[in-house]
């Protein structure tokens, strides 16, 4: 697995392509005083120009809770069908922004607040990425597997894929 670490645009581009084709990742925050994150499985709504990220959640979650307290957070996205991972930590900020709650408000949202749109408990969460790191595979998964047990039979060292730093 080769090197490359992306700066900038050009690491706010990989982030943005990354979340957008794995849509949903746990969102991992923590008490202050507790051992161990408190994950959930969020879709994300947007990743803006900057690498913000932006999802709606409730007020009545204990992601919600925790974010009152320590507003540090994690975010892991997982596509196992290419082989491909984002880790991004961040600082979460929490709103009740109407114009973001219009543009992000859809069906699958509706299903979450049984008051619809004008639920009070929906909330906007915007992460603002302050380090991410990405494993990215060249191809796709059976082409990888393929080189995995070339490589052990052969021992040739074949490039897999990349893996590095998105320095935002």
């Amino acid at each position: 697995m080769s090197t490359e670490n992306l700066h900038h645009r050009e690491a706010i581009d990989k982030l943005k392509a990354m979340i957008d084709k794995i849509d949903i990742g746990m969102l991992c925050s923590r008490l202050t005083d507790d051992d161990y994150v408190y994950a959930i499985p969020m879709s994300r709504q947007e990743v803006d120009d900057e690498g913000n990220i932006w999802f709606l959640f409730s007020s009545d979650s204990d992601s919600f809770q925790n974010l009152q307290k320590n507003d540090k957070v994690s975010l892991l996205f997982s596509d196992t069908r290419d082989y491909n991972f984002l880790s991004v930590n961040g600082v979460a900020e929490v709103s009740r922004d109407e114009a973001r709650i219009d543009k992000y408000w859809n069906k699958m949202i509706a299903a979450w607040f049984e008051q619809g749109r004008a639920d009070q408990r929906i909330r906007v969460l915007k992460v603002v990425p302050k380090e991410a790191h990405y494993w990215d595979n060249k191809t796709n998964k059976l082409v990888t597997i393929l080189k995995v047990a070339v490589s052990a039979v052969s021992g040739a060292k074949l490039d897999i894929g990349r893996e590095g730093d998105l320095n935002l």
